[in-house]
């Protein structure tokens, strides 16, 4: 089992890094980077998110959440709003240029990804969710 573990695990992460490749180009034609696409993304559908928390949401560090935030309000797609009842809470929220911006580019996303997974049937997408899935949890378990 080993070898193939090995092999599943290379296979795995070459995946991914051609995925993100096509993904990374995608969103440079948009002038955005993956990450600014992936706030963007959050507040788009599910609306105003405080900054402290959405590392957490898109898995990147709290130091480049601030830096992400601050280079989409100069964008003007995203705006900073303060907790009213907590003062060390600051909330990024998607501004309607954001939106639009959003549903111009969401569709043509999506289709980006669908063509991912061009002659793959329903079953097969299904099942390779459920297996990364799998292996996500289990490698979650090993580093607690």
């Amino acid at each position: 089992m080993s070898k193939q573990s090995l092999k599943a695990l290379t296979v795995m992460l070459r995946a991914t890094q051609s995925v993100e490749e096509v993904l990374r180009k995608d969103m440079q034609k948009r002038n955005m980077n993956m990450t600014e696409f992936a706030v963007l993304e959050l507040l788009f559908h599910k609306g105003e998110q405080p900054i402290q928390k959405i590392g957490d949401k898109i898995l990147i560090t709290s130091g480049s959440i601030t830096y992400v935030v601050d280079k989409l309000e100069k964008k003007g797609f995203v705006q900073r709003n303060a907790c009213p009842t907590d003062r060390r809470v600051t909330f990024a929220q998607i501004t309607k240029s954001g939106e639009a911006f959003m549903e111009q580019i969401f569709p043509q996303h999506e289709a980006k990804v669908a063509q991912l997974f061009e002659g793959f049937t329903e079953e097969e997408v299904v099942t390779v969710i459920d297996l990364m899935k799998k292996v996500g949890f289990h490698a979650k378990e090993l580093s607690e």
